[in-house]
């Protein structure tokens, strides 16, 4: 059984290529955000080198999903076109709506659990979707895209590109901490079977600086690399992790390595900090929930925080970095918990919300966040 509209968008896909359509590639920022575009791009450019690809992510202040400043960026740098969100889109139903009145068409990929309705995109593909029929619903997004990459290129994937993404789908499932069951289990194996020996420069220079000799296993290895990779910038909704895997020059990658290594030992000293500070302070109160903001805090290093806090209280986590106007948070629970539900309790309080049930993430109108709060320790302490 195939997920649903994968064939759908597959064609639409070729089609696009075909044409030559502008294609603009839309991806989450985190790790399973930047893989399933890297992947797409690179099959796409099996299709044709001769196409017409554009790949943005969000700015970290705009957090998560399609927004309309996005789109406003995306308009001023083509007039029509498809536009393909990965790891994202299932909840932007105005931004989507817009997009599409603008003249676009609209694919969405996303393995975020829909709200109760699913956005008006041309095609959705999205195994939690009512009328998916699919048993196996627990994929990272960077591994529906290499289903959808197989859906594309049929025979035309060679085995070397099949295990070059499968690295990055095991990289990509295991940084969103999806459940290592099923094809998960699988694709993870095998990508980590030729990881230390990738034909992909940027993995060969990361390797290079990092000596896999140095780690106690492959798995303390992976969270290196998935750390430099997630610490990377953004520049004018380019994420510098997505043109670091796509780098064919290894002198080039090597350079880059070099600065996203870094860039990762000074975020992992800044989490650690905020971390220490945080628990001193929730240790001295009593509270169901952990429910804490900041203007001044840097919100890429939020879900590092969290996913501490969480570990370590064993409670439900809710950081937020507070804006002018509107606050963006991130969201970790611990096992057996479920953040979604949650925040559904609370829906009407919040802009947006949406993600996994131990990891997801919630925006706010500044004027809404006490009673969310509220809203949020009632749930937890019925």
């Amino acid at each position: 059984m195939k997920i649903k509209n994968i064939e759908k968008a597959a064609k639409r896909i070729i089609k696009a290529v075909n044409q030559k359509e502008t294609i603009i590639i839309y991806g989450d920022s985190d790790l399973d955000g930047i893989s399933s575009m890297v992947i797409l791009k690179e099959t796409i450019d099996n299709i044709s080198k001769f196409n017409n690809v554009l790949a943005f992510s969000p700015v970290r202040n705009e957090g998560h999903g399609l927004s309309f400043q996005t789109l406003d960026f995306i308009k001023s740098k083509a007039n029509s076109g498809l536009i393909i969100t990965l790891d994202c889109g299932i909840t932007n139903f105005e931004e989507i709506k817009e997009a599409k009145e603008s003249g676009f068409s609209v694919i969405v990929i996303d393995h975020h659990r829909p709200l109760e309705n699913i956005p008006e995109a041309d095609i959705v593909v999205a195994p939690k979707q009512k009328g998916d029929e699919t048993t196996f619903k627990e994929y990272a997004n960077v591994g529906l895209t290499f289903k959808l990459a197989k859906e594309i290129l049929k025979e035309k994937m060679s085995p070397m590109l099949e295990q070059s993404f499968l690295e990055l789908v095991a990289l990509g499932t295991i940084s969103d901490m999806m459940i290592e069951e099923g094809e998960n289990k699988e694709w993870i194996e095998k990508g980590l079977e030729s990881i230390q020996m990738s034909q992909r420069p940027a993995i060969r220079a990361i390797f290079s600086i990092l000596n896999p000799m140095n780690f106690s296993s492959k798995r303390d290895m992976v969270s290196k690399v998935n750390s430099a990779l997630n610490s990377s910038s953004i520049d004018g909704h380019i994420h510098k992790a997505y043109l670091f895997l796509l780098e064919s020059d290894f002198d080039k990658a090597l350079e880059t390595a070099k600065d996203l290594i870094e860039e990762s030992n000074t975020k992992q000293k800044e989490v650690a900090s905020l971390t220490e500070e945080l628990i001193e302070k929730i240790s001295k109160e009593d509270s169901s929930i952990i429910f804490e903001g900041s203007y001044v805090w840097k919100g890429e290093y939020l879900g590092a925080v969290a996913s501490r806090l969480s570990n370590y209280f064993d409670k439900p986590v809710f950081l937020y970095k507070k804006g002018e106007k509107i606050s963006r948070g991130t969201v970790r629970m611990p096992k057996g918990m479920d953040a979604v539900k949650a925040m559904d309790s609370c829906k009407e309080l919040l802009i947006t919300f949406g993600g996994h049930a131990p990891a997801a993430g919630f925006t706010v109108d500044n004027s809404n966040i006490d009673k969310f709060e509220k809203c949020l320790k009632n749930y937890f302490e019925k």
